[in-house]
């Protein structure tokens, strides 16, 4: 056994705790403190257990697993930008590339280079595993804002056009998930929790 390469696993260990401490937008459904990094990633690993039935194309979901336990760790340099921070997009790219580099760069090259390319290929959206994985991403906060009574929709006055632009990757990963948001949505409206329209 190499302790070398036992300390860098471990020392990677430690560091994606603090994505524990990394808080999103979005309330916990039914509470009253934010949801953490952490939470959404194991959440939506377990999601694309149970979900991988309605992606468009066959996917491997432990591969969807994969991507999506480690889709966020990032933000533990970069923070959460919240999908609807206009100004916070003008340099995510780069913040999470950065972080990129580094985080992943604390493991043995043998684990980093793969670890890397999962986030990478979530990130570009081009296998049926990334556009259902980002569908998973895109859907569970909408789960969140409507069964809290329009969440951060209704508090920061969220506007209709851009929950549909960024609910569109949905079906792109799925149609069945993409069409159940959808009617989410003119559930939300009839109950008067939706989005501003403008």
């Amino acid at each position: 056994m190499s302790t070398e390469r036992l300390s860098q696993q471990i020392q990677f260990i430690l560091e994606i705790d603090r994505l524990k401490q990394v808080l999103r937008q979005t309330k916990i459904m039914g509470g009253q403190r934010q949801e953490n990094s952490a939470e959404h990633s194991w959440q939506l690993a377990v999601m694309a257990l149970v979900l991988a039935e309605y992606a468009n194309e066959p996917v491997d979901p432990a591969h969807v697993v994969k991507m999506l336990l480690v889709h966020d760790v990032i933000e533990i340099d970069a923070g959460d930008t919240w999908s609807f921070d206009d100004k916070g997009y003008l340099d995510k790219e780069e913040r999470e590339r950065l972080a990129a580099e580094r985080i992943f760069s604390l493991l043995p090259a043998d684990q980093a280079g793969p670890l890397r390319a999962l986030w990478d290929e979530f990130e570009e959206m081009e296998t049926p595993e990334s556009r259902f994985a980002n569908a998973l991403d895109r859907l569970m906060p909408m789960l969140h804002n409507f069964h809290n009574e329009g969440g951060t929709w209704r508090r920061d006055g969220v506007t209709l056009k851009k929950v549909l632009a960024r609910q569109s990757a949905i079906a792109k990963g799925s149609q069945a998930l993409g069409d159940y948001s959808l009617a989410l949505l003119e559930q939300a409206k009839k109950l008067g929790i939706a989005p501003v329209e403008q």
